[in-house]
């Protein structure tokens, strides 16, 4: 089975409600989604990329992406990984982005849900003062959320009184994960990381910037819970290196940072055989990487998953979306997404189509 065709599309999704991180509000998911068809088939995949949050550029990941699409024409499907891993190093988003339709089209068997299986999912608490607080945690509760994500990274004392009141209100029946996305200097981030109360704090995620290891490992030793690692974290390498840091109990993967879908599955127990606690998902995805994410997360990982972008977007990308209940992904046996092709061209921001002539 050749490769006949792949159109790299960049959508736009505008949110419920803007997503507030430290470094700055998002109000839309705007990611790369690439559409390979062989043989009749199609296979699609998805990344976002996110200025500052990796070396990669918008642009330079879609010149890259049009690069691999142009190559891979008329290609094995089987063969086809060798084109893409050309690109991973330095482009490992829309390479991710290629790998996950080519596993769509090899029918990869991670991708195959044989029973009906329910992925629980945290949910982002973005409330700030305590009335609305109390109103937003109930309502996260009634949905059946049970681990609520609080980004942090603004002010440390500021940060630090939130964090208390929320700590009151749940009173025990949510866990916490508190998310500074490289929003602290290593001062405020000790200040911070020092002074909190342990009850109810599953960890402290990425205090200091992306390659601020020393930093990250001065926080880390300062903190009253484990400290895990997001941004630092790309390859096996980084996960070594974050296990040998005192009181680093976590690491974070998403796939637009591996690679396939196989390779996720890999980096997760990397993370264990190092002696650390995987987590998996990434919060600004929408269904396609969300979807993937949640079929590598049923058997590789025993905590909530943070792939809930798609639940943030205000419409949905596919004819059979990608389902949700009792604070869950809900994937039904044998489920295959089919992407809305009306959606998708209402969504389409701009599109380049390679193909053999």
């Amino acid at each position: 089975m050749k490769v006949e065709r792949v159109t790299v599309r960049q959508i736009s999704f505008p949110l419920t409600t803007p997503y507030k991180l430290s470094t700055g509000d998002k109000v839309v998911f705007d990611p790369f989604l690439v559409e390979v068809q062989a043989g009749g088939e199609k296979g699609w995949g998805e990344c976002m990329v996110s200025p500052g949050y990796t070396s990669e550029s918008r642009e330079g990941s879609w010149k890259a992406a049009v690069e691999m699409a142009t190559r891979l024409q008329g290609a094995e499907v089987d063969n086809a990984h060798e084109v893409v891993r050309s690109f991973t190093a330095e482009y490992p988003g829309v390479s991710s982005a290629m790998y996950g339709a080519l596993s769509m089209l090899m029918d990869e068997p991670i991708l195959k849900t044989i029973d009906d299986t329910s992925v629980p999912l945290l949910a982002p608490c973005q409330a700030h003062d305590e009335g609305e607080l109390r109103e937003e945690i109930a309502a996260l509760l009634e949905q059946g959320f049970r681990t609520l994500k609080i980004k942090v990274g603004f002010d440390w004392q500021d940060d630090l009184d939130r964090v208390q009141r929320i700590q009151s209100i749940c009173a025990g029946r949510a866990t916490l994960r508190l998310d500074a996305n490289r929003g602290f200097t290593e001062k405020a981030g000790i200040a911070f990381a020092s002074r909190l109360v342990p009850e109810g704090i599953e960890l402290f995620e990425q205090p200091c910037g992306s390659h601020d290891w020393a930093e990250n490992t001065a926080v880390a030793a300062a903190s009253t819970v484990p400290v895990m690692l997001d941004e630092s974290i790309y390859g096996m390498e980084d996960i070594d290196r974050a296990g040998a840091i005192e009181n680093v109990g976590f690491v974070k993967l998403k796939l637009k940072k591996v690679g396939s879908v196989n390779q996720l599955v890999a980096g997760l127990q990397h993370i264990r055989d190092r002696g650390m606690t995987p987590v998996l998902g990434d919060g600004v995805s929408l269904e396609i990487a969300c979807w993937m994410e949640a079929c590598v997360a049923a058997s590789s990982i025993d905590n909530a998953g943070e792939m809930n972008g798609y639940l943030k977007a205000r419409s949905r990308l596919l004819e059979n979306p990608l389902g949700f209940h009792n604070g869950a992904i809900q994937l039904p046996a044998g489920y295959w997404p089919k992407v809305d092709m009306d959606a998708l061209s209402s969504h389409t921001i701009k599109e380049d189509t390679q193909y053999k002539r």
